[in-house]
């Protein structure tokens, strides 16, 4: 395998990489482009984002929720009414009836003609202690909306990180594609040259053969480009929402590195004050420290306001209305002084295991912005030596130009300062695009935006968020 073969293999390579993070798919046939930039991306997908959606579902199940425990405060109102069908009974009396000379009983009086009884009943409840188990269930609510809210905003921070690196992935393909074509059309001529210089019998028919040779590697390596870009462009589109198969024109301006300030502490605090997951755990937290003042609820009694009305029609038999009762009523369970304890402690287990949760991911902050730190300064770095390798390349591949033109250079050291002088290129555009993406990265694991506007693109993340 050749140079030329093995730089085909790396862009390939790199290209599938590149798209790994947008997703499978094909495009066939592309309809009118765009022009796109990074911030009208951004704005697409945070629209877009079916993501986005469920949380937004989620957090108004948690305000419902809310609402839902505070309706524990409101009164009971039971209403209920019967209406009967009945027979006529024999009734024998045994007991109560008079005795007369002859020793036979006297007759009774006639017993009422009942075919049918109505009643109905009103009772209200209203209750005035309950142990704390309404006050906490309210509280217990609350702290879980706003844990839903941060789970949300969390998950808006992962949005835009992978709309940036959707954004970058295909700005690599197209510059990978417009670098392959430059290479290629100075290919094409390179090789027109050579079966001049074959026919007139200045080179040698090898020499022809590896110019040759190098096109058609540019060429595969061009087809792989474009296919990738493709790729790239579908799925892109399909994440902002737009038109499938519409080409997108991206800002190359973007791609700018962009150094981030603050030392790696004062990132780590950062994180550590503005994460959304952090935070949201926080409030879980203290939901569960809820539950468990209200799992011990169970240990006390309960009062409440009662009151009803009652209203009894049997027609010939019996008639009640107005029948109103008002009071209070006191009410224990016996039982929770021996099996509320087993709740009590499942609750007191779960916020051990969150406090426990919340230690863990402090600690996976700290890695990630670390990592992420060391990541863009990384990049930044590489972004001068590429700038630099490009320069030398360049100037290479001129001095080794200038010698094969004087015969002091073989074809295949000008083909390789050819190969090499591409490569620099390719690899200072990357350099550039994984900066932008450390840089999205390194704020979205501190858990705040980056503003997109030219007017606040000079500010300072850390110290803005300091001062607030």
């Amino acid at each position: 395998m050749n140079i030329i073969q093995l730089y085909c293999r790396r862009i390939s390579t790199g290209l599938l990489v590149a798209v790994s993070l947008i997703g499978p798919g094909a495009a066939t046939a592309y309809g009118q482009s765009r022009a796109l930039g990074l911030e009208e991306a951004i704005a697409l997908s945070l629209n877009h984002s079916h993501t986005l959606k469920i949380a937004n579902s989620q957090i108004d199940e948690a305000i419902a929720t809310v609402k839902e425990a505070k309706n524990h405060r409101l009164p009971d109102i039971d209403v209920s009414g019967q209406y009967l069908r009945v027979n006529k009974p024999n009734v024998q009396l045994k007991i109560g009836g008079t005795q007369e000379a002859n020793g036979e009983a006297e007759q009774g009086a006639a017993t009422p003609n009942v075919s049918q009884a109505m009643f109905g009943m009103a009772t209200a409840t209203l209750p005035l202690f309950s142990g704390g188990r309404i006050s906490s269930g309210i509280e217990s609510a609350k702290y879980l909306e706003k844990a839903a809210e941060l789970d949300a905003e969390d998950n808006r921070q992962q949005v835009i990180q992978n709309t940036v690196a959707a954004y970058v992935n295909l700005y690599k393909a197209q510059a990978a594609v417009k670098l392959v074509e430059e290479n290629l059309r100075s290919s094409n001529r390179r090789v027109a040259d050579f079966i001049n210089m074959e026919a007139n019998g200045l080179v040698a028919r090898n020499d022809l053969l590896k110019v040759q040779l190098q096109e058609s590697n540019l060429e595969l390596a061009l087809l792989t480009a474009k296919n990738e870009e493709q790729i790239s462009n579908y799925n892109f589109d399909l994440m902002l929402g737009i038109a499938e198969n519409t080409p997108l024109l991206l800002d190359s301006t973007v791609v700018e590195g962009r150094a981030a300030a603050g030392t790696l502490m004062d990132w780590e605090q950062t994180a550590l004050n503005h994460r959304a997951d952090e935070k949201a755990l926080e409030n879980r937290i203290l939901a569960a420290r809820a539950a468990v003042t209200g799992a011990k609820s169970s240990y006390y009694p309960t009062l409440a306001l009662r009151a009803g009305y009652v209203a009894v029609n049997v027609p010939h038999a019996l008639t009640v209305t107005n029948a109103m009762n008002a009071g209070a009523g006191l009410s224990y369970n016996l039982a929770s002084l021996y099996k509320a304890g087993a709740t009590v402690q499942r609750a007191r287990a779960r916020e051990e295991a969150l406090n426990w949760n919340r230690e863990q991911l402090q600690d996976d902050i700290k890695i990630e912005i670390h990592q992420a730190y060391q990541d863009l300064d990384q990049s930044l770095k590489k972004i001068t030596v590429c700038q630099k390798a490009m320069v030398q390349a360049d100037e290479n591949f001129r001095i080794t130009k200038n010698k094969y033109d004087n015969s002091l250079a073989t074809t295949t050291d000008l083909l390789d300062a050819d190969v090499a002088r591409l490569q620099t290129h390719i690899d200072y555009e990357y350099a550039k695009a994984d900066a932008l993406v450390s840089y999205y990265q390194l704020h979205e694991r501190a858990g705040i935006t980056v503003a997109l506007s030219a007017s606040q693109q000079n500010e300072q993340p850390i110290n803005r968020y300091h001062n607030k």
